[in-house]
C-alpha cells in the first residue's frame, strides 16, 4: 500500500517524497522562544515544544509522559480512574451554539471519555474580573449546570478568585474531572492496517467562535458543536460496545484533526494516511475557511472525536456511530501504515499527495 501511495501521485517524484518525509521526521518541536507567545496556546508545534521543554521536563513521570487527554490512575483496589483538567479563556464568552460555561463542562467531560472513562465528577474554579456583571455570571453558571446534568456529571467542588479590572478579560474558568474506567477496558495499541474514523464534520467550533467576534465582514450560519458534546461519552460507549478492540481515541480541539493526527503519528512512529475526499466539512465552514485562507484540518471541534479501530471492526464501528444522534455524519477518513513513519500525508482529490504537518502559529486564538 505504501509503495502505491508513493508512486501514484503526480505531485513529485518518489525520491523527492522520501526526502521530504525524512526532513519532516527530523523536525521534532524544539523550544527556541525566550518569551511566551499566543502560538504556545494553539495546540500545534509551539505548544508541543513548550509542554516538552518546560512542563514534562519539570514534572516527569510515566502518567504525565503519555500526554493523553487525561491521566489514567490505578487504585490499590484494582479500579482505574481517569483524571483531567482544562482552562477556558474563550472570547466572546457567548457564541452561536454555546458559551464558555458549556465549554468548561464539555471539554473536561470529553477528555475523560477519550481516556475510556465514564465521566463522574468535576471541579470548577472561576477567575472573575472586577466589574463583571453578576447577571451574566449567573447565566454562564446556569449553562454549566445544564451541561453537567445532560452529561451525567456532578460539579462537586470549586474555587473563586477576583482580580482587578483589566486583569482577566471578564471571566476565566478551570475545570478538572474524574471518571471511572470500566473493568477490563484497555486500548491495545495502534497497528498498521487500522482505520481512522471521525465522528462528524470538522471545524464547526473554531469557525463559529471566529465569526462571533465580529472582526471579519463575514456572515455565515455556523454554530459550535459544543452544545452537543454532553453526549460524546454516550457515543464513545456505543463505539466501544460495537468495536471492543478500538485502539485509540482523541478529540480534535486546538489544532484540529491535522494536529491530532500528527500527535498520533508521533506517539506511535507509524504513518497516518488521510483521504481528502472523505474529510467531512460543512459547506458554510469550508467557505469561511477559504475566505480566511485557513485549512479546515487545523480548525477545532468541541463535540467530535477521532477513533482508530481494527479493520475487521470498521463496519460495526461506523454502524454504531451513525446510529447515534451525534454521529450521523461519522466516516472513515484514513488508515494507519508502516511508512512513511511518524508522518501524516493526505491523498488529495486530484490524485496527488501532500504532507500534513503540525499546526504552526495561531490562526484562531482563544477558541476554548
Amino acid at each position: 500500500m505504501t509503495t502505491e501511495y508513493l508512486s501514484s501521485g503526480p505531485s513529485f517524484a518518489e525520491s523527492e517524497v522520501i526526502e521530504r518525509i525524512e526532513a519532516f521526521r527530523r523536525r521534532r518541536p524544539r523550544l527556541k522562544d525566550e518569551i511566551v507567545t499566543l502560538a504556545h496556546g494553539a495546540g500545534g508545534k509551539s505548544s508541543a515544544a513548550l509542554v516538552d521543554a518546560v512542563f514534562v521536563e519539570a514534572f516527569r513521570n510515566p502518567m504525565l509522559e503519555d500526554l493523553g487527554d487525561g491521566a489514567v490512575l490505578a487504585l490499590p483496589s484494582g479500579e482505574r480512574l481517569a483524571f483531567s483538567t482544562d482552562s477556558f479563556v474563550v472570547q466572546p464568552l457567548r457564541f452561536p451554539g454555546g458559551s464558555i460555561g458549556h465549554l468548561a463542562v464539555h471539554g473536561t467531560a470529553n477528555d475523560l471519555a477519550m481516556s475510556g472513562a465514564v465521566p463522574q465528577w468535576l471541579s470548577a474554579a472561576f477567575v472573575l474580573e472586577e466589574g463583571f456583571p453578576i447577571t451574566e455570571l449567573k447565566e454562564i453558571v446556569a449553562d454549566m449546570a445544564a451541561a453537567a446534568a445532560t452529561a451525567g456529571v456532578q460539579i462537586v467542588t470549586g474555587d473563586t478568585k477576583v482580580v482587578p479590572k483589566g486583569a482577566a478579560d471578564g471571566l476565566f474558568i478551570t475545570t478538572a474531572g474524574v471518571g471511572v474506567i470500566p473493568a477490563g477496558r484497555t486500548f491495545p495499541g495502534v497497528r498498521p492496517g487500522d482505520r481512522i474514523l471521525l465522528s462528524g464534520t470538522m471545524g464547526d467550533h473554531g469557525m463559529a467562535v471566529m465569526l462571533a467576534r465580529g472582526d471579519l465582514a463575514i456572515e455565515a450560519d455556523i454554530a459550535s458543536d459544543t452544545a452537543a458534546t454532553a453526549a460524546v461519552s454516550g457515543m464513545v460507549e456505543a463505539l466501544l460496545a460495537a468495536a471492543p478492540s478500538t485502539r485509540w481515541l482523541r478529540d480534535p480541539t486546538r489544532g484540529g484533526v491535522g494536529t491530532v493526527c500528527n500527535e498520533l503519528a508521533r506517539e506511535t512512529g507509524l504513518g497516518v494516511v488521510l483521504d481528502e475526499q472523505h474529510l467531512p466539512v460543512k459547506p458554510m465552514v469550508n467557505g469561511a475557511c477559504e475566505m480566511l485562507g485557513i485549512d479546515p484540518l487545523y480548525v477545532a471541534n468541541e463535540g467530535k472525536f477521532l477513533a482508530v479501530v481494527a479493520p475487521d471492526e470498521l463496519d460495526a464501528a461506523l454502524a454504531a456511530l451513525t446510529a447515534h444522534p451525534l454521529g450521523t455524519e461519522a466516516v472513515a477518513i484514513g488508515e494507519i501504515t508502516e511508512q512513511p513513519a511518524s508522518t501524516v500525508v493526505l491523498r488529495t482529490a486530484f490524485g496527488g499527495t501532500r504532507i500534513v504537518d503540525m499546526l504552526v502559529g495561531d490562526p484562531l486564538p482563544r477558541i476554548c
